[in-house]
C-alpha cells in the first residue's frame, strides 16, 4: 500500500501530512540548529533575520490587527469580539486608522474567528444580484476562499470554515471551507452607493448574515460579550505598532503564533533557515542562546527588512503611465517580499480576479505628487476603467490613509455622475483647492503635501478591453498647465 493511500485511510489530508514531516524534521534538527546558532556569523545572522522579519510580517500584522479589531465588548462599526461580526454602517472617514488603504465603495462586514476548538458556520442571505464578496484570509493573509457574486452567485449560501486539524461530518446544505491556520479573518465587502436609501438596503442585508460555532448551528445563539484589554493600544495605527517592535519582541511573538498558524509545507526551506537563529514554530525564541555578535547583528534586521519591503514597489509588479499594479495578491506562494509589501500597503487585499489595485506615486513626468500642484487624469470617450463589479479612484496621504476635506470625498467613481467633455471624454481633477463649481463633480481633493492614488477595479474584465491582458491602459496623470 502506498504512503498516500495509508494517510488517506487514516483521514489525514496531504497538507497536514506534509506539515507533519516538516515539523518532525525540525524537531530532529533543533539541537543542530542551536549549535549552528552559536557559530553563526554576524553577516549570516543579519541576512537570515532580515528574511525572517519579512516572512513573518503578515503574521505579526494580522495578529496586531486582530487585537485592535476585536478589543471591544460588543460589535460596533469596524470592531467586534472574537467570533462575532462587525457591520460597518457607513464608509470610513479620514480619522480611520485601523487598516491601511481603506475603501469608500463598500460596506465591510468582518469578523475574526479562532478555529482551534471547532469550526464556525457563516450564512449569507440572498443578495438579489447586488455585488459583494466575502474573502476569507488565513493568518498569513492568503485568501483561501472567496464566496461572492463572481464565484458563487448572490443566492443564499452557508459555509463551515474548518481549521487545519478538524475532520467530521457537516449538516446538509453546508459547504466546507478548509483553512490552513486556526486564525481566520472574514473580510466581507458589499457594494453601496452611499445614498441613504442604499445604506438602508445594505444594512438590511448585513443584519441577515450570521456567524455561529458549528455546535450552535441551527440553534438559538447569542455571541458572548468580549473582554476589553486596556493594555492594547487602540490609538496608534497597527502598522506603526508592528514597525515599533524590536527584533526580540517580534521574533518571540512570531514563533508563538506559528504554533496555531503553521507555515505552509512549501515554506520548509525558510523554516529550516530561521531555525539557525533560534526561530522555531511553537518554541520560545531565546536570543540569549545566540552569541553577542549575532544578537547585535539581528538589531539591524527590522530596518533592513523595511527597506527591502519598501524598495519592492520600485522593482515589482507591472508599470505603465506612472502606475504600478500587482496581479499577485491574495495568494502568494513563497514570494514572501510580495506578501509583506501587500500587507504593508493594503492588508486584506483580494485575489486579482476579484480586485486589482493600481497605485501611482508620481505624475507622467515621474515627479512625486504634491498638493501644491494641480493634476488632470483624462479618459477618452468610452475608456473608463473596465470592471464587472465597479471602479473607483481613491486619494490617500503619504501613509495610505484618507485625506480630510470639505466634501468628505475620498473617491471618484461612476456613482459621482461625472461630467463629460463635449467629445464624451472625462477629466478628473486632482488638487488641493476646489477647481470651481463647473468642475467640482470631477474633483478629488488632495492634501496640501504628498499624496498617493489608488485605482480600484473590482472584478476587472478578463476579456478586451482589460487591464489584466494589457488591452486597456491606465491613463497617465498629468500636471495641469
Amino acid at each position: 500500500m502506498s504512503k498516500s493511500s495509508i494517510t488517506s485511510g487514516l483521514g489525514f489530508g496531504p497538507r497536514i501530512v506534509a506539515l507533519a514531516f516538516v515539523f518532525l524534521a525540525l524537531r530532529v534538527s533543533c539541537a543542530t540548529a542551536q549549535l549552528a546558532a552559536v557559530a553563526i556569523s554576524a553577516a549570516d545572522a543579519e541576512a537570515i533575520g532580515t528574511d525572517a522579519y519579512i516572512y513573518g510580517y503578515p503574521l505579526i500584522t494580522m495578529e496586531y490587527s486582530r487585537r485592535v479589531l476585536t478589543n471591544v465588548a460588543e460589535p460596533a462599526a469596524t470592531k467586534a469580539p472574537m467570533g462575532d461580526l462587525a457591520h460597518a454602517r457607513s464608509y470610513p472617514n479620514a480619522s480611520f486608522r485601523d487598516v491601511t488603504a481603506p475603501n469608500a465603495d463598500t460596506l465591510y462586514t468582518q469578523g475574526w474567528i479562532d478555529l482551534g476548538k471547532e469550526p464556525y458556520v457563516l450564512s449569507l442571505p440572498d443578495a438579489h444580484g447586488r455585488y459583494y464578496l466575502f474573502p476569507m484570509l488565513d493568518a498569513w493573509t492568503n485568501v483561501f476562499q472567496v464566496p461572492g457574486k463572481r464565484t458563487t452567485g448572490t443566492g443564499p449560501q452557508t459555509y463551515a470554515i474548518t481549521g487545519p486539524g478538524w475532520s467530521g461530518t457537516l449538516p446538509a446544505g453546508v459547504t466546507e471551507y478548509k483553512s490552513s491556520t486556526n486564525l481566520v479573518w472574514i473580510l466581507g465587502r458589499i457594494y453601496c452607493t452611499g445614498t441613504p436609501a442604499d445604506y438602508k438596503a445594505v444594512h438590511a442585508l448585513q443584519d441577515k448574515i450570521t456567524l455561529v460555532p458549528l455546535s450552535s448551528y441551527g440553534k438559538p445563539y447569542t455571541p458572548a460579550a468580549g473582554t476589553v484589554d486596556p493594555n492594547i493600544d487602540m490609538k496608534t495605527a497597527v502598522r506603526a505598532q508592528v514597525n515599533a517592535l524590536d527584533f526580540a519582541a517580534y521574533f518571540t511573538l512570531m514563533a508563538q503564533l506559528m504554533k496555531d498558524n503553521p507555515p505552509a509545507a512549501e515554506d520548509a526551506p525558510m523554516v529550516a533557515r530561521m531555525a539557525k537563529i533560534g526561530i522555531v514554530p511553537g518554541q520560545p525564541f531565546d536570543m540569549t542562546k545566540l552569541p553577542p555578535h549575532a544578537q547585535q547583528a539581528l538589531k539591524a534586521a527590522p530596518k533592513a527588512a523595511a527597506r527591502k519591503i519598501v524598495g519592492y514597489f520600485k522593482d515589482a509588479g507591472k508599470r505603465e503611465n506612472g502606475w504600478a499594479f500587482f496581479t499577485k495578491t491574495g495568494i502568494y506562494g513563497t514570494d514572501f517580499v510580495d506578501r509583506a509589501f501587500i500587507t504593508a500597503i493594503g492588508l486584506g487585499a483580494n485575489r486579482p480576479q476579484d480586485a486589482v489595485y493600481p497605485i501611482s506615486e508620481a505624475d507622467a513626468d515621474g515627479k512625486p505628487y504634491s498638493g501644491a500642484n494641480k493634476y488632470v487624469m483624462h479618459f477618452d470617450k468610452g475608456k473608463l476603467p473596465p470592471a464587472n463589479g465597479f471602479w473607483s479612484l481613491t486619494m490617500y496621504d503619504a501613509g495610505y490613509f484618507f485625506v480630510a476635506n470639505a466634501l468628505n470625498r475620498y473617491t471618484l467613481s461612476a456613482r459621482n455622475k461625472l461630467k463629460k467633455n463635449a467629445d464624451g471624454s472625462v477629466d478628473l481633477y486632482l488638487q488641493h483647492e476646489n477647481p470651481g463649481k463647473d468642475k467640482e463633480s470631477n474633483w478629488l481633493p488632495a492634501p496640501a503635501d504628498k499624496f498617493v492614488l489608488m485605482l480600484r477595479m473590482y472584478w476587472p474584465r478578463e476579456t478586451p478591453p482589460s487591464l489584466l491582458d494589457g488591452t486597456w491602459a491606465i491613463p497617465a496623470v498629468k500636471q495641469a498647465p
